[in-house]
């Protein structure tokens, strides 16, 4: 449940900074688009203009009668580019006020990644408690089964008895299978399974996963010859 509550305040927090940064993108995105449509008026205006001035050039050069009317052009040239430069100085402001919040983001981002790595610490620190829970003492369980001991298997626990006189009267299994007879948890039963394959008792088929188990001959045909001998 902890970890549950750990994987969803991840969530929750990778949900808000990624729309945190959508949020700064688009008015990021907003802002360029203004700054290329003005620019892009700004250009067109010049050209405008300096086309008018070279018709008052032209026209102060030829009269000077005309002079008068081209510096009125020419005043209003300026009054019309001054505007425009108050424009282009609201946008830069607007450009720094974007670069701010950008800032503010990679700060939040910042506290959001110190966050998760202390959330990934406590998960690693659980799944290790976890892990050493899992790996207690055996518990004892009652047989499903008959059992029958004499000297050849005192080396070999209840459970491991188990396992061997239910492989040999019912065949191969896999590891969950055997798990849900001997109420044993998953770890408990590989780890029991992989011992007795690695002490010789079983064999092992190994073309698909989970593997298969089945008893050696020679340890059926013992354990049946113990039967025989207790009848």
């Amino acid at each position: 449940m902890l970890i549950g509550v750990l994987l969803a305040a991840t969530i929750v927090a990778s949900f808000e900074y990624y729309k945190h940064v959508r949020e700064a993108q688009k008015e990021y995105e907003k802002a360029r688009e203004t700054v290329e449509d003005i620019v892009l008026s700004f250009n067109r205006e010049l050209k405008r203009e300096a086309e008018r001035l070279e018709l008052v050039v032209y026209k102060v050069e030829g009269s000077t009668s005309k002079a008068n009317a081209s510096l009125k052009k020419a005043d209003s040239i300026e009054q019309k580019i001054v505007p425009i430069e108050n424009k282009f100085k609201a946008i830069t402001e607007n450009d720094e006020s974007i670069l701010s919040k950008i800032r503010d983001v990679n700060n939040k981002t910042h506290s959001i990644e110190t966050v998760q790595q202390a959330l990934k610490t406590k998960i690693t620190e659980l799944e290790n408690q976890m892990q050493k829970f899992s790996e207690g003492p055996e518990i004892e369980t009652q047989p499903v089964i008959p059992i029958r001991r004499d000297k050849a298997m005192a080396a070999l626990t209840t459970t491991e008895v188990i396992v061997l006189e239910l492989l040999s009267m019912e065949g191969p299994k896999t590891a969950p299978e055997i798990k849900e007879r001997v109420r044993l948890s998953r770890e408990h039963t590989a780890r029991l399974m992989k011992k007795l394959y690695e002490k010789g008792y079983l064999e092992r088929e190994t073309g698909k996963i989970p593997f298969r188990y089945s008893i050696k001959e020679k340890m059926k045909e013992f354990l049946n010859k113990a039967e025989n001998e207790q009848i």
